[in-house]
């Protein structure tokens, strides 16, 4: 029997959490006889916009809204409709309950602490009116895919069913760069302008070592925000799909670095997983999920300090035997636990069963890989 899926995304293809927790399922949803109509919010300009340091039009904003608005209210729904965290950010609850009294069963998916955003704003007036708004969507769910158990743990106090689904990536795209690397090694990092902003400490030990020829440094999707401060040393290319893979196969070690604070913590770890199944040695921050997907000492290194951060990279700019045996771990490791190829079966029977056509087992709710 086909079905057919409703699925609002917050922005469009150029969005990593869309690829990453919609798109790529598609095929796998396809085959399993599900129809997947997708509809952002926010289209991919928007996205650009915010990338290159532009200004996009409020009244664009508003227009999208109105649009999502029509959408949920009067817009032809699936047999089960998928929502990306929330369907109006920063407008109050009243607004998800319109797809609420439509009756659909909801898949909600989330791989970032949204939740924080409103409940720990820092204005008392948004936390009393916003704290709350992602709960009456959850309540109604008959699933919610987390990103990792800090998420899911949030979930489960309204939604039973919440289980851990990682953002995963597809592992055979991303594998390890063939042919001999070339000297001095390469550290690198790739995300978004809105995270860019977790290197700025590093900056100054990353400087150092290249100015000392110990390393280069690729800096991939900082955005206008990287290009704007004195970093000469390192060099920045502008993210896009098509290169992505071949961007972190310049690298010969990846790193995350966050703060360790109630955002951060909701973090789903993906440019670890992006790095590890290219068949690089990570160093990344033991914050959130990065424990889990870090194992210390064998796939790469978690670095507190300052201190912690230099010794780490050093460890690993002086030994090429070290980066290729953890690196080689980190690749076993994303295919088995963090592949597309291992999660896309989990993901079609959460929307399967969902829109009623058979049950989910109870087994899945506590599951973590």
């Amino acid at each position: 029997m086909t079905l057919r899926l409703t699925a609002f995304a917050r922005y469009d293809r150029l969005a990593a959490s869309t690829r990453q927790r919609l798109l790529q399922y598609v095929p796998a949803l396809e085959q399993a006889g599900v129809d997947v109509d997708y509809r952002p919010l926010l289209g991919d300009d928007y996205v650009a916009s915010i990338a290159g340091g532009r200004r996009y039009a409020p009244t664009r904003i508003g227009q999208d809204y109105l649009r999502r608005l029509r959408e949920i209210a009067l817009g032809p729904l699936g047999d089960a409709v998928w929502v990306y965290a929330e369907l109006f950010p920063h407008l109050p609850a009243a607004f998800e309950r319109m797809l609420i009294a439509r009756r659909r069963p909801i898949v909600v998916d989330f791989d970032d602490a949204f939740f924080h955003a409103y409940d720990y704003h820092r204005s008392p007036l948004v936390r009393a009116m916003l704290g709350g708004k992602l709960e009456p969507l959850l309540r109604a769910a008959s699933a919610c895919t987390c990103g990792n158990a800090y998420l899911r743990d949030y979930a489960a106090q309204y939604c039973a069913n919440s289980i851990i689904v990682p953002t995963t990536v597809d592992t055979d795209r991303y594998v390890p760069a063939a042919g001999e690397r070339v000297a001095p090694p390469v550290i690198g990092w790739i995300g978004s302008p809105s995270t860019w902003q977790y290197m700025h400490p590093l900056l100054p030990i990353l400087e150092e070592m290249v100015l000392a020829r110990r390393a280069r440094v690729l800096i991939v999707g900082a955005g206008a925000g990287g290009h704007s401060r004195d970093t000469s040393a390192l060099e920045f290319v502008d993210w896009s799909e098509a290169s992505e893979v071949a961007e972190i196969q310049r690298m010969d070690i990846g790193i995350m670095p966050l703060p360790d604070d109630p955002w951060a913590r909701g973090k789903s770890g993906y440019k670890l997983i992006q790095y590890m199944a290219c068949g690089l040695p990570v160093v990344a921050s033991p914050v959130g999920v990065n424990r889990e997907i870090v194992q210390d000492g064998v796939s790469g290194l978690l670095a507190s300090s300052h201190s912690e951060w230099r010794d780490a990279l050093d460890r690993l700019l002086a030994d090429s035997g070290t980066r290729a045996r953890m690196g080689a771990e980190g690749r076993r490791r994303a295919v088995a636990d963090y592949s597309l190829q291992a999660h896309a079966p989990r993901v079609v029977e959460v929307i399967r069963s969902a829109a009623g056509s058979r049950p989910m087992p109870v087994a899945h709710a506590s599951k973590s890989r």
